[in-house]
């Protein structure tokens, strides 16, 4: 698809420095290049430059030994925010890793801004075959985690908060993947996301909403008891989570 409809705009301001840090790159391709994206948490509500990296997509025809020494001299060194964090890949590669990585191009197709080049997405089917075991693969695995963090904190909030906010939003691409299975369109913003998820599969929605409610709150944690309980009703959501999907069935 050549655009994409799943996302929030970013901020001029942000748009601006990302085609900034483009231009060197680009020219640093050459006749390699083929297209420019922005991806990720940028095209999310409430995403913070301050605290969070810019994702860029960069598409080039190849990448070769003295390609990557241009570029590498060429990626500019971000002294202030906003922070990127680009990955390099050719078409082939692209195109090829479709089966491997399905929930990450899922999510990629559907939910990007091309900021140059061509429309590599456009006429791009990623395959569904494995998603719903990708998706149960992916959860039991942040799951598992997420208990032997809990386990190593000894009870201690701080630690637990800290981890809440760093993991919690890897579960944000499942999540819309998992609304896609189902073939329900996932919302843009966070909240609603999380709200809908809940609703689709039967949870919880206050306690599933909990990690996110805590990343957002930054630097003003509540208090420890309620972080501990945060952290064990999110938790026991995503078990709950796990075996709905684990007996949902694809056609």
């Amino acid at each position: 698809m050549s655009d994409s409809h799943a996302r929030i705009e970013p901020p001029a301001a942000t748009l601006d420095a990302a085609r900034r840090w483009l231009t060197p790159v680009r020219e640093a391709l050459g006749p390699e290049f083929l297209s420019a994206y922005l991806t990720g948490s940028v095209l999310t509500q409430g995403f913070d430059p301050a605290h969070s990296r810019v994702n860029i997509l960069v598409i080039a025809r190849a990448l070769e030994g003295a390609v990557l020494d241009r570029v590498a001299a060429a990626i500019p060194e971000t002294r202030k925010a906003p922070h990127f964090d680009p990955l390099f890949l050719t078409r082939d590669q692209m195109l090829a890793s479709l089966d491997v990585f399905p929930i990450e191009w899922l999510d990629l197709s559907e939910r990007h801004l091309r900021l140059e080049g061509e429309d590599v997405f456009g006429g791009v089917e990623v395959p569904r075959t494995y998603l719903r075991l990708q998706c149960e693969h992916e959860l039991r695995g942040k799951h598992i985690r997420l208990r032997q963090e809990y386990l190593a904190s000894a009870g201690r909030a701080e630690r637990l908060a800290e981890v809440l906010t760093r993991l919690s939003s890897g579960f944000h691409t499942l999540f819309r993947t998992l609304l896609r299975l189902r073939g329900d369109e996932a919302p843009a913003q966070t909240e609603a996301l999380i709200e809908r998820v809940a609703d689709a599969y039967g949870l919880d929605a206050r306690a599933l909403l909990g990690a996110h409610l805590l990343r957002r709150a930054g630097a003003k944690k509540p208090a420890a008891d309620t972080v501990r309980e945060t952290y064990r009703a999110f938790l026991r959501e995503i078990d709950r989570l796990i075996a709905a999907i684990d007996g949902l069935r694809t056609s």
